[in-house]
């Protein structure tokens, strides 16, 4: 699955990259660690021209209970193979797409009672573009709360080895993807092929930051050797 991400991109990179124009107060304070279960804001791109801003875990338009940490606990991912049965996800995959930019995730290898923590970042462009739904929810005061979900499928060859338990990574999309994912034009059948490995960089990180009070920090994404083995074929 995908708890753990991380957006470093300034706002005038994404707009670039995205061809969308940067609203006021667009936040650009790097995001080198970010647990999903603290319901980060982040940048998101849709179909608006604009870079919208989100909080990772998806509330449902539906929802009317009080604590809504509760159920956005539970959306953070939406399993690809599930989309169209579970509530919260089957009526947003034709009309609700969105775009999850990512300068680089993170992931667990299991090996015997340890995990070991590796970032997972791109080999040649800056930022990964993750499938994801998102969702507009009315608070108690009437203001709206835009929410998000990264769609995840099974993990190539690379994520099978990195995220050895459930074997599980988020849907990728490659360039030519992303405009016919966000106008619905892309089928979730065309992305049933994982995102290569070959396009992905993976290096241990330590363990002992990403535990630490403050891991949003640059260090986090540093090569560390947290001194178990680890499978040679990652390298």
């Amino acid at each position: 699955m995908c708890y753990s991400n991380s957006s470093t991109s300034s706002n005038i990179q994404l707009a670039q990259r995205y061809k969308r124009n940067i609203p006021d107060s667009l936040p650009e304070t790097p995001i080198f660690f970010a647990s999903g279960f603290q319901f980060p804001t982040w940048r998101v791109i849709t179909s608006n021209e604009s870079i919208e801003v989100m909080n990772w875990g998806l509330i449902p338009h539906w929802y009317n209970g009080n604590d809504c940490s509760a159920i956005a606990a539970n959306t953070l991912n939406a399993k690809m193979e599930t989309l169209t049965e579970k509530a919260s996800f089957r009526q947003l995959v034709d009309r609700n797409r969105c775009i999850v930019p990512s300068t680089g995730f993170y992931e667990w290898q299991t090996m015997q009672k340890h995990k070991i923590p590796f970032f997972i970042f791109p080999t040649s462009d800056h930022v990964f573009s993750m499938a994801g739904l998102m969702d507009q929810w009315m608070m108690n005061d009437g203001s709206i709360k835009k929410s998000f979900t990264i769609i995840t499928c099974q993990a190539n060859e690379l994520m099978s080895e990195i995220h050895n338990t459930k074997k599980r990574m988020p849907v990728m999309l490659r360039k030519e993807q992303e405009e016919n994912w966000l106008t619905g034009k892309l089928t979730l059948d065309a992305l049933e092929v994982p995102f290569p490995s070959e396009w992905m960089n993976v290096r241990e990180v330590n363990k002992s930051l990403i535990g630490g009070k403050n891991p949003n920090d640059p260090a986090v994404q540093q090569p560390f050797d947290n001194g178990f083995f680890a499978q040679a074929s990652l390298f």
